[in-house]
């Protein structure tokens, strides 16, 4: 059997209140799918900048699945027909 390994890079950037993450999904056919997510903090709130990475990331990670089901579900339409999967 053979084990094939992809790579997700998640970065962060904060600015103010606002935290954004990029997802990319790298594959070892060089195909790349990105996902993104924002968080803003109410200035009500106490300063927790862990929360808003978390938040932005689950966002993006959410994002970048729901891309690659895209992905998916016109390669299943391409090669294999509506009725294989």
């Amino acid at each position: 059997m053979e084990a094939k390994q992809w790579a997700v890079q998640v970065y962060i950037t904060e600015e103010g209140n606002d935290t954004s993450a990029r997802a990319v999904l790298s594959t070892r056919d060089k195909t790349h799918i990105t996902g993104v997510g924002h968080a803003r903090r109410n200035p009500a709130d106490q300063p927790v900048p862990e929360i808003g990475d978390e938040l932005a990331v689950a966002r993006a990670l959410t994002d970048l699945a729901n891309r690659l089901l895209a992905v998916s579900s016109e390669d299943i339409a391409q090669f294999a027909g509506p009725t294989s999967w």
